[in-house]
Parts: structure tokens; C-alpha cells; sequence
């Protein structure tokens, strides 16, 4: 695991996000129980104006689409879109903290671009046992390449067969 991680650091993978709408900001607004966006979202959608994502949607949606049935879940509950560099393999993964960087918001009909790649890969030792720390970096970019939202993550990564990471 350790040395795939090691192998695929530095290189970038852009997904594409699809072009998110005034219905999907107020969908994930009213997820938040946000009820204000959604008045002055649709508000403005009425008046022919621009409106701006909730400010952590793009940190909080991957992709537009409907998600993967439960069959195609690994054991640990993520997609595999989700689990960088851990395809085929026996492991599971525990999200170890997240920084957000809040750029500039998009707007409803912004086509977005997911560029994702492993900044760094360590091998740790716990209590626990042996597990992998991957540092993750996510960089949303608008249609023209314009940067909107950065997510720099710690992901964990546990050995479920009981080797090393």
C-alpha cells in the first residue's frame, strides 16, 4: 500500500463534477436546514441573477450524479472514487482531519472540474497497529481553470488482512 501510495504522489487526476445548478445548492442547503439560502436562492434564480453555492458545497459534493449502489461500496462504506490508491485491496480507511480553503463561490451553472492527488504517504505505528497516513489534496477549478476551493485531507488507512499497510 505504502509503496502504490508512494508511486502515485504528485500525480493529478481531475474528475469531472459535472455543472451544478440552483437546485442542487438548495438540495445541500436544505440537508443544512438552511431554509434562508433557499428563499434567496430561488429569489434571485427569479429575478435572472447569479447564485452563489452555500459556501462549503463544493468541499462537501464530489460529484452531481447519483452515487454508488451499496454492492459497489468497499467494506469500509466509501466509493471507490473515494479511496485513493487502495483498489483491490484489503484495507479500510477513517478520514483524520480536513482543511478547507474557500476561494471564490460557484455559480449555478459553473461547469467544476475535482483535480485530486496524494501529497505525501508515511507509514505509522499505534497502539492499534500499522497503519498508512495519506495527505490528499483536492483542488476545484472552474470550466475556465479558475481555482474555487481547495481541501487538503488526512486520510487513514488500516490493513484489514493483517499485513502492512
Amino acid at each position: 500500500m505504502l509503496s502504490r501510495a508512494r508511486g502515485l504522489m504528485g500525480q493529478w487526476q481531475d474528475e469531472d463534477c459535472g455543472t451544478p445548478t440552483v437546485k442542487d445548492f438548495c438540495r445541500y442547503a436544505a440537508a443544512l436546514n438552511d431554509g434562508e439560502y433557499i428563499r434567496r436562492a430561488r429569489a434571485l434564480e427569479a429575478a435572472g441573477r447569479p447564485v452563489e453555492a452555500p459556501a462549503l458545497f463544493l468541499a462537501a459534493t464530489m460529484s452531481w450524479e447519483d452515487g454508488p449502489t451499496e454492492q459497489e461500496l468497499r467494506p469500509d462504506g466509501l466509493a471507490q472514487r473515494e479511496s485513493p490508491c487502495t483498489r483491490g485491496l484489503p484495507v479500510r480507511q477513517v478520514h483524520g482531519g480536513q482543511s478547507v480553503r474557500l476561494i471564490r463561490s460557484p455559480v449555478a451553472g459553473t461547469q467544476v472540474t475535482a483535480a485530486r492527488a496524494i501529497l505525501s504517504a508515511r507509514h505509522k505505528r499505534g497502539r492499534s497497529g500499522e497503519f498508512v497516513l495519506l495527505d490528499v489534496q483536492t483542488r476545484f477549478l472552474s470550466g475556465n481553470g479558475d481555482e474555487l476551493a481547495a481541501v487538503d485531507e488526512t486520510i487513514v488507512v488500516l490493513d484489514t488482512a493483517g499485513g502492512a499497510p
